[in-house]
C-alpha cells in the first residue's frame, strides 16, 4: 500500500518585538510616574549627604573669582527664624512628595477592592510606624529614660501626621472639599498665631507675636508636650503645626491627582507650573501683606505656600525633563534612591555611619591632598556607599514599603 504523504505546517517565524526607543512616556493613570521617584530621590539625597559633597565642591571655587559662592554656601544652611534657603525646602519638599504619591497608592488599592476601614487601618498602621521611626531616629527611644524622650520632634513624624489627616480627607471628601480643606486648615492656622494674644515677660499679653519664645504655636506646645518637649533652639513646633503639615502634604496631593489625570503631558505640564506660580505669589504675598512670615520653625501658612510653590515647579521640571521628553536614564541614579527612600532615611540617621566607614576607607587617601580636595574625596565617597546599598536592594527588587 503505498504511503500516503503528509504535509507538516511550515514553522511560522517569529517576529521579534521592536526595542523601544527612549521617547515620551504618555502613562495612563495607575502608571507609576518615575519622575515623582526621582525627586524623591532628588530630596534624599541632600539628606544622605549631598549637602557636604555641595559644599567641598564649593569650597574648591575661589571666592575672589566667583561673588556668588558665599551665596551659594548660604543656601546650604537652615535660616536662623525668618526667611527661606534652599536648605529649608528639603522637610517640605518630603511631606510634598509622599501626598502626590497618595492618589496613586490609593487608586491602586481601589482597584483591588479594599474597602475604606480597610485602607483606614492601613493608613493608622502606616502613621504609627513612621511615629515610633522618628522616636529611633531621634535617638534615645531605647534608654527607658523619660527625659530624653522626645515622642514628636521629627520630620518622620510630621510627615505621619500629614499622612494620616490628608489620607481621610482622600478617603471622605471630594476633592473640591479638599482643595477647601487645605485652604482652611492654613486660614484657621494664621488666625490662630495672628488673633490670640500671647504672653509676654515683663508685658501684657500681645497678639500677633511671632517670637521664637513667643508664638502660640511654642505656647501650644508647651502645654501639650510638656517635659517631652523638643529642646532644639530656635525652637521647631509639632502638635498645632500639624494643620499646616496636613496643607503641605494635601498640596502635593493636589499634584498626584494632576498626574493621574488623562490629560495630556503637556497640559499636566503647564497645570503643575501654573500651580507653582500661585502658590509662589501668594505665599510672597501672605507673608508681606498679612504681615505673617515665613518661618520654617513653626510652619507658618505663607511658608506652607512658597515650600509648595517651589515643589510644584521642581516636579514640573523633573516631569518636563523625564517623563515628556523621556530622558529616564539620567534619572536613574535618583531612582534609585527615591525607590527606597525610608531606608536611606533610617540607614544614614540610625543604623551605619556610613561617614565613619568612608573616613576609614579613603581617610588615608583623602589626607595627600589639599584639604578641601580630600573633604571632597570623604564625602563624594559617604554618598557613593550610601547609594551602593540602595542599588544593590534596588538591584534584587528589595523595596521597603511601610
Amino acid at each position: 500500500m503505498p504511503e500516503i504523504p503528509i504535509k507538516t505546517a511550515r514553522p511560522v517565524p517569529v517576529q521579534p518585538k521592536p526595542i523601544s526607543k527612549p521617547g515620551p512616556v504618555v502613562a495612563t493613570p495607575n502608571a507609576r510616574v518615575l519622575s515623582l521617584d526621582a525627586l524623591r530621590g532628588f530630596d534624599m539625597f541632600w539628606i544622605i549627604g549631598g549637602d557636604k559633597l555641595a559644599l567641598a565642591i564649593l569650597a574648591l571655587i575661589p571666592e575672589s573669582s566667583a561673588p556668588w559662592v558665599e551665596q551659594a554656601k548660604l543656601q546650604f544652611k537652615h535660616v536662623d527664624w525668618e526667611g527661606f534657603h534652599f536648605y529649608d525646602l528639603i522637610m517640605p519638599l518630603f511631606l510634598f512628595v509622599v501626598g502626590a504619591a497618595m492618589p496613586f497608592s490609593f487608586a491602586r488599592r481601589a482597584e483591588l477592592g479594599h474597602s475604606k476601614s480597610r485602607m483606614m487601618v492601613k493608613l493608622l498602621s502606616r502613621t504609627v510606624i513612621l511615629f515610633i521611626l522618628g522616636m529611633a531616629v531621634q535617638g534615645h527611644l531605647l534608654d527607658f529614660n523619660l527625659d530624653k524622650l522626645h515622642p514628636f520632634s521629627n520630620t518622620l513624624q510630621a510627615i505621619a501626621v500629614g499622612y494620616f489627616f490628608s489620607g481621610i480627607f482622600m478617603l471622605f471628601l471630594p476633592v473640591w472639599a479638599q482643595i477647601g480643606a487645605a485652604i482652611f486648615l492654613m486660614l484657621l492656622y494664621w488666625g490662630l498665631l495672628m488673633f490670640i494674644p500671647v504672653p509676654i515677660e515683663g508685658q501684657e499679653a500681645v497678639r500677633g507675636v511671632l517670637k521664637e519664645h513667643a508664638n502660640v504655636a511654642y505656647m501650644v506646645e508647651q502645654w501639650v508636650m510638656g517635659r517631652f518637649i523638643d529642646h532644639t533652639d530656635p525652637p521647631y513646633t509639632w502638635v498645632l503645626s500639624g494643620m499646616t503639615f496636613t496643607s503641605t502634604t494635601l498640596l502635593g496631593v493636589f499634584a498626584g491627582y494632576i498626574l493621574r489625570g488623562r490629560s495630556k503631558p503637556m497640559m499636566r505640564l503647564v497645570w503643575l507650573v501654573l500651580l507653582g506660580a500661585v502658590c509662589l505669589g501668594a505665599g510672597w504675598a501672605w507673608a508681606k501683606y498679612l504681615h505673617f512670615p515665613i518661618i520654617k520653625h513653626i510652619w507658618t501658612s505663607s511658608m506652607v505656600l512658597w515650600a509648595a510653590g517651589w515643589s510644584y515647579l521642581l516636579l514640573a521640571l523633573f516631569y518636563l525633563v523625564i517623563d515628556v521628553i523621556g530622558l529616564r536614564l539620567i534619572a536613574f541614579p535618583l531612582v534609585v534612591i527615591g525607590m527606597n527612600a525610608i531606608v536611606a532615611y533610617v540607614a544614614y540617621h540610625l543604623v551605619i555611619p556610613f561617614d565613619k566607614i568612608s573616613t576609614t576607607l579613603v581617610g588615608g587617601f583623602a589626607s595627600h591632598f589639599d584639604p578641601h580636595v580630600g573633604s571632597l574625596i570623604l564625602a563624594l565617597t559617604t554618598v557613593f556607599l550610601v547609594w551602593l546599598l540602595l542599588y544593590h536592594l534596588y538591584r534584587h527588587k528589595i523595596f521597603l514599603r511601610i
